[in-house]
């Protein structure tokens, strides 16, 4: 048996249950993570309504502790981290079953807490910056939310690219946008970003709304325009003669593995905003509803002792 959080039922925080369920068994190409750390995402409650109850949380870290018979890609004991399906159970729990063809090496010089804050959004940023946003040395880009979780890793991978990044955040993040390497902060509750950025050939959105919606004023023509948060407006695109893009972020297991390479090099870190344990799921997902704040925040599964 293992300890698991499920939502029973849509609405939110008043469906989330912490109970006792039987450890799931692989079957074909698929592992079973013990898992160490989950992280959560603001929203994510909203995402599986139609298959509950279901355990949230889709980006872990954890070790190897079985595999099917058909399995290679993955041994019994290999420290491993990933973003799981999203039309599956997510890693809130003790153990989590997933496609092993997902899982790759976590990185090296971090424990399992720091890992596990690392798939969903470093993917996301590397997705939106170089799949979709065919972003490349030299070129400027505008990152909204560029000191949120998505935002964050876009702005260190972008600088890695070397690519010159302008961030829009709120005056209480500020100084983390400096020191995550934006090369321009805008504080957008004080000034247009319209009237002091200039043209760029991509914006990439990690927060929607009335930033997204102006974002094509500042994109110059044959630039892309790309959003993880809502769709942009694409006529006004259009209009102005660029690409305008919404995507849903992938698992990717090639990514992950090039992702902890820049980790361990030290060209990427993440940022953890607050860890909770298993038990206090209720809690990590009530604050993370509260205001946007820098980093991930984390539950921690296993013990401490465990998390190497």
């Amino acid at each position: 048996m293992m300890q698991a959080v499920r939502l029973h039922a849509p609405g939110g925080l008043g469906g989330l249950v912490y109970e006792q369920l039987e450890t799931p068994r692989p079957r074909a190409g698929e592992a079973l993570v013990r898992v160490h750390a989950a992280a959560i995402t603001r929203d994510e409650l909203d995402w599986p309504v139609d298959r509950l109850p279901a355990i949230p949380s889709y980006e872990f870290s954890g070790v190897v502790v079985a595999v099917a018979p058909d399995v290679d890609e993955v041994t019994i004991g290999a420290p491993v981290y990933a973003l799981g399906g999203f039309d599956r159970d997510g890693a809130a729990a003790d153990y989590t079953i997933t496609p092993a063809e997902l899982l790759a090496p976590k990185p090296r010089t971090l424990g399992h807490v720091a890992s596990a804050a690392i798939p969903l959004a470093a993917l996301s940023a590397w997705q939106g910056l170089f799949d979709h946003g065919h972003l490349a040395e030299g070129q400027r880009v505008l990152v909204h939310g560029a000191a949120g979780g998505v935002g964050g890793f876009a702005v260190q991978l972008a600088h890695h690219r070397g690519a010159e990044v302008i961030g829009t955040v709120s005056t209480g993040n500020v100084d983390t946008a400096f020191q995550l390497g934006v090369d321009q902060v805008v504080d957008h509750t004080r000034t247009r970003f319209e009237d002091v950025v200039g043209q760029v050939d991509l914006v990439f959105d990690t927060a929607g709304g009335d930033r997204l919606e102006r974002s094509p004023e500042v994109v110059r023509p044959g630039g892309r325009l790309v959003s993880v948060a809502t769709e942009p407006p694409r006529e006004r695109a259009a209009a102005a003669r660029i690409s305008a893009h919404y995507f849903v972020v992938a698992p990717n297991r090639e990514q992950l593995v090039e992702l902890a390479r820049l980790v361990d090099r030290g060209d990427l870190r993440p940022v953890v905003d607050e860890v909770f344990p298993l038990a206090d799921a209720r809690t990590a997902f009530e604050r993370s509803l509260g205001d946007h704040r820098p980093g991930k925040i984390v539950l921690r599964v296993a013990d401490e002792q465990a998390d190497a």
